[in-house]
């Protein structure tokens, strides 16, 4: 059996294909008992009906998921026609009807084109945005009227997959902040019915797909089987894999040791001032520190710490 490793001591980022039901916050549970270390973040979260890819960092990887978080997003949905609802998902209670006719491929494309680029969009009020100091959806929750602030959102492509006067199949990429839930309403509505979403699959977050992700069997497994954990910690991918889509630099001896103690770092090759982040790796390939340009200097923003450079790659 292989050595079970210290609490405390895994570093780095999980992907896991979330199932339908449990919260991104169940999720982290999970891993946090499959792995034995209460060091676990998520960059993104999912609603309980959503599944598919959820960045989990452990460790040192926590460090990273102010950026991770900001990374874009890549969703397959499908949107019900013919009725909003107040959750703007298949899970709330049904507000407004309005029959859908007429809708094909050409229609539904056409109306969705206006959706793509930076818009303003509302978010559903069932969501985690603070007003006034207080989430969203707790307020909504006690029947409170609250008025929900627009905010600018990004979105990259937009796909019509299928289109008939039932429901649309799309594919959405779209930069952080985005709703796709916002979406369904705002599509229906233009063209001239409601919607809401009955189906939503996270493909992508930033460099993660699918295809790196674990099954929640495998880390319900894993939190009373030691095959399986040594099975799950196989999987982790490393802090420099998780840094590939960043500015890097890379650093010598002395600079490393700079960087190292937090103290500013030489570096007349990186690109203008105020670029952040960017990943900072000695001669061997380790994550030693994320940070910032200065001029022609690096400013340390957040260090890692140099046991995580063992983690799994």
């Amino acid at each position: 059996m292989a050595r079970r490793k210290r609490a405390g001591s895994v570093h780095g980022v999980l992907v896991v294909d979330k199932p339908k039901g449990p919260t991104s916050h169940d999720v982290v549970q999970w891993i946090r008992r499959a792995l034995r270390t209460r060091a676990v973040g998520h960059a993104g979260t999912l609603d309980p009906m959503a599944t598919g890819v959820l960045v989990a960092a452990i460790g040192e990887g926590t460090k990273l998921v102010r950026w991770l978080t900001a990374d874009d997003k890549r969703y397959r949905a499908t949107v019900a026609l013919g009725a909003q609802t107040d959750t703007l998902d298949a899970d709330g209670e049904i507000v407004e009807r309005v029959a859908a006719e007429g809708i094909d491929l050409p229609s539904a494309r056409a109306a969705a084109e206006r959706f793509v680029g930076t818009y303003v969009q509302r978010p559903p009020i069932y969501s985690a945005i603070k007003v006034d100091g207080e989430r969203l959806h707790a307020r909504a929750r006690r029947g409170e009227q609250v008025e929900v602030p627009e905010r600018e959102v990004t979105v990259r492509s937009l796909e019509i997959l299928s289109a008939s006067d039932a429901e649309i199949e799309l594919e959405v990429e779209s930069a952080k902040g985005f709703y796709v839930r916002s979406l369904a309403r705002d599509l229906a509505r233009a063209l001239d019915t409601r919607g809401h979403l009955t189906a939503l699959r996270r493909t992508k977050s930033g460099a993660f797909g699918l295809e790196d992700a674990v099954s929640a069997e495998l880390l319900r497994r894993a939190a009373d089987d030691d095959e399986a954990r040594v099975e799950l910690t196989a999987q982790l991918l490393s802090l420099p894999r998780a840094c590939a889509r960043m500015e890097s630099v890379v650093l010598g001896a002395d600079a490393v040791a700079d960087a190292r103690h937090g103290r500013r770092v030489l570096a007349p090759s990186i690109p203008g001032a105020g670029v952040e982040p960017i990943a900072l790796f000695d001669e061997a390939g380790g994550l030693i520190a994320i940070a910032r340009s200065e001029g022609e200097h690096l400013r340390v923003i957040r260090g890692i710490s140099p046991d995580a450079v063992s983690s799994p790659s």
